[in-house]
């Protein structure tokens, strides 16, 4: 991979399915009556599938298929399977404006001037993308189709395409408005490139642990990892600070799917289901090792969002200091399982109370999912509860 070096100078509210709109306080500012991520989520199990989203729920929960599979291990795969929808469907907008355009992975043109600020941090970046966004399509369709044929309803999102999404050159034009995921106003979470550079600190031991981030100014604020309008790519500066952004978000998604599936693995009771559960996440962790390599490449620079007046300073990364040397790739090895025994290099966290609901909240906190409707959060809440309540009961073949 081409090493960059030179310098360029976690609410959400009701439905906005509308264009990028030059008001500025309206998004930026939450409404009065709009209601946190966290607290939604809070309340949403009380909720039930009695009230919002009961259509959708209605199917979720059946009795042990007739092909054997059991309630937990279709609970687990149900989840999988939403994820990697939600995946496929931002991953599938990265492809529209900077991927590769083929038959494989159809429905975008390209934006030239993303695509080159895209390669100014990894010249085959566009052969990644295009790459990812076809695993995470395979991964969803398998899994749904994994579960039909054991008699299992599968995950399905399709109600909830309803976000606007970019309208810049490139984009498909028939899947604007009809976006699952929001890539415009992201609060993206870096410390992950620290907990894998750490040899002292395991989440899983020691949860209270903060982590520092790797670009601090990404984690507050909101910013957009693809250009909004056409407008976002006349300024040079501010075009890089959204591929740069771009760079970031892909590793710390792919860091979620990394831990997510050892985690649904360990509460799997058939062997299929666990044999499906550990064969797909390591492809997630091939994904953010990869990224995670790339994102070190970013160009240092500062940019101010011309729209929202939010800044975002990207750091030099080609350090020393081994908690953010950029040429440290590889995980460090780290305390697991107990302290007593020696440290050792493994995928973190992996702790599976409340894995499910943990991802979802994450995700939320992201910003990924701003604009989405109350159904569509009390959907997701409630495909994890049931996938969090899944055990292993003795593997069955």
């Amino acid at each position: 991979m081409k090493a960059t070096s030179n310098p360029t100078a976690d609410d959400f509210g009701k439905s906005e399915n509308r264009p990028f709109q030059n008001d500025v306080e309206k998004r930026t500012k939450p409404r009065k009556s709009s209601i946190s991520r966290r607290s939604f989520l809070g309340k949403s199990l009380a909720v039930g599938a009695g009230t919002i989203g009961a259509g959708l729920l209605s199917g979720i929960r059946t009795a042990e298929a007739s092909g054997g599979l059991t309630p937990g291990d279709a609970a687990l795969l149900r989840f999988a399977a939403a994820a990697e929808i939600l995946e496929a469907d931002f991953w599938i907008q990265y492809n529209e404006l900077g991927g590769i355009q083929d038959d494989e992975v159809p429905g975008g043109k390209g934006n030239e001037a993303y695509t080159d600020a895209l390669e100014v941090i990894e010249d085959e970046m566009g052969d990644y993308i295009h790459d990812n966004t076809d695993d995470e399509i395979t991964h969803h369709q398998f899994l749904n189709a994994y579960l039909v044929s054991k008699g299992a309803a599968p995950a399905n999102l399709d109600p909830f395409r309803t976000l606007m999404g970019s309208t810049a050159t490139g984009v498909n034009p028939d899947l604007i408005g009809h976006r699952l995921t929001n890539l415009t106003q992201l609060t993206v979470d870096t410390s992950w490139w620290t907990r894998y550079r750490d040899d002292s600190h395991n989440p899983d031991l020691d949860p209270n642990h903060v982590f520092p981030q790797a670009v601090p100014t990404l984690g507050v604020n909101q910013h957009t990892a693809i250009p909004r309008t056409d407008a976002d790519t006349t300024d040079p500066n501010f075009l890089q600070a959204i591929a740069n952004t771009a760079a970031f978000h892909f590793p710390t998604i792919e860091q979620g799917g990394n831990s997510l599936y050892p985690a649904l693995a360990l509460r799997a009771t058939h062997t299929e289901v666990l044999r499906i559960l550990i064969s797909i996440g390591p492809t997630e962790t091939m994904h953010f090792q990869t990224w995670s390599d790339v994102a070190g490449n970013a160009p240092p620079l500062t940019a101010i969002d011309p729209v929202t007046g939010v800044s975002v300073t990207f750091p030099d990364l080609e350090v020393e200091d081994e908690l953010f040397d950029k040429a440290l790739i590889m995980p460090e090895p780290c305390p697991f399982l107990d302290e007593s025994l020696p440290i050792c290099s493994v995928i973190r966290p992996t702790k599976t109370e409340g894995v499910a609901m943990g991802t979802l909240q994450f995700l939320t906190d992201m910003g990924l999912f701003i604009g989405q409707s109350p159904a569509f959060f009390a959907f997701m809440a409630e495909l994890a509860r049931l996938a969090d309540h899944a055990r292993a009961g003795g593997r069955r073949p």
